[in-house]
């Protein structure tokens, strides 16, 4: 059976605070806690967040990571991955069995932090769950968004690094200038390609996000493994870990004539989740022990005990 959750109203127009709690109120009653988690203003290189321009002993290999990415992300490249992987007959193994898999990974793209990724994916889902301690949910999915770095890893194939991580992006039509180092997208052959660059290439305005083509990477092969697995998770859940990596169009707008009313609503749920995944990576370290159990059950709720990779 399916979980379903109640909509939050995050419309930035629509935001107020309230005179009692001194604190966002949203639309509907939902209130974003007064006290909760606050986002530093630098990284963990003491640079500001998602600031591709900055000089730091990182900016040069992200760039060459998104060159090489824009140069090779087409639309039959994707339609390529999504068919092979999308088989889902690489290995079975466990949700925790995963997160540990990750301890190796770094992610090169990645301008704000150079630790593993276990580190980032329990960084936000403890500072989600201090919050918002009744949305397990929201707890779970923070904790599994980046599971499909798996990818990088030898037993997945060890796919490169650009096929992997970094920002996502609709392929099929034409690629908005928001996106980062946009200039390299000219060394892609479907920027050349009429029938996909212009404002809808092959989709209709409205026509849905779930119907369009994207960048791939571990956030569509996550995407994947949990809906084909039958989890009960609620689409919201879904849509944050499918979505969580498309800046452009969650931090810049772009792209919303692509989107249909169900898209709308689940925004709202990633905007929340997105200043959690953006701005808690930190140095700090998790005590993995203490928190394991916790998550342990919420994983035995929510998915079975082994899936399909």
């Amino acid at each position: 059976m399916t979980i379903l959750i109640d909509q939050p109203e995050l419309d930035r127009q629509e935001e107020k605070v309230s005179s009692e709690t001194n604190g966002l109120v949203l639309d509907a009653g939902f209130q974003v806690p007064k006290d909760g988690f606050i986002a530093p203003e630098t990284n963990s290189f003491g640079n500001s967040f998602r600031d591709y321009e900055a000089e730091s002993e990182r900016q040069k290999s992200v760039e060459e990571f998104y060159r090489i990415n824009h140069i090779n992300q087409t639309y039959d490249f994707v339609k390529k991955m999504r068919e092979a992987y999308g088989k889902l007959d690489r290995v079975e193994m466990s949700i925790w069995e995963c997160c540990e898999l990750l301890n190796d990974v770094i992610d090169d793209s990645d301008p704000d932090l150079d630790e593993p990724q276990i580190e980032h994916l329990l960084q936000t889902a403890e500072a989600i769950r201090k919050d918002y301690p009744n949305e397990d949910w929201l707890h779970l999915t923070a904790l599994i968004h980046d599971l499909g770095k798996v990818l990088l890893h030898p037993s997945f194939g060890e796919l490169p690094q650009w096929a992997v991580v970094g920002d996502t992006f609709p392929v099929g039509c034409a690629f908005d200038e928001v996106n980062v180092h946009h200039k390299y997208f000219k060394e892609n052959p479907d920027y050349y390609n009429h029938k996909y660059n212009t404002k809808n290439g092959i989709y209709s305005e409205g026509c849905g996000l779930n119907n369009v083509m994207m960048s791939w990477g571990h956030d569509d092969y996550m995407y994947l493994v949990a809906k084909e697995n039958k989890t009960t998770l609620p689409p919201a859940a879904l849509f944050t870990i499918r979505y969580h990596s498309f800046y452009p169009l969650h931090k810049h707008g772009a792209y919303k004539h692509l989107m249909n009313e169900e898209d709308a609503d689940n925004m709202k749920w990633l905007h929340i989740f997105n200043k959690y995944d953006l701005y808690s990576k930190s140095k700090v370290r998790i005590d993995v022990g203490k928190v394991k159990p916790y998550y342990l059950s919420l994983i035995e709720k929510y998915f079975p005990a082994k899936l399909r990779w």
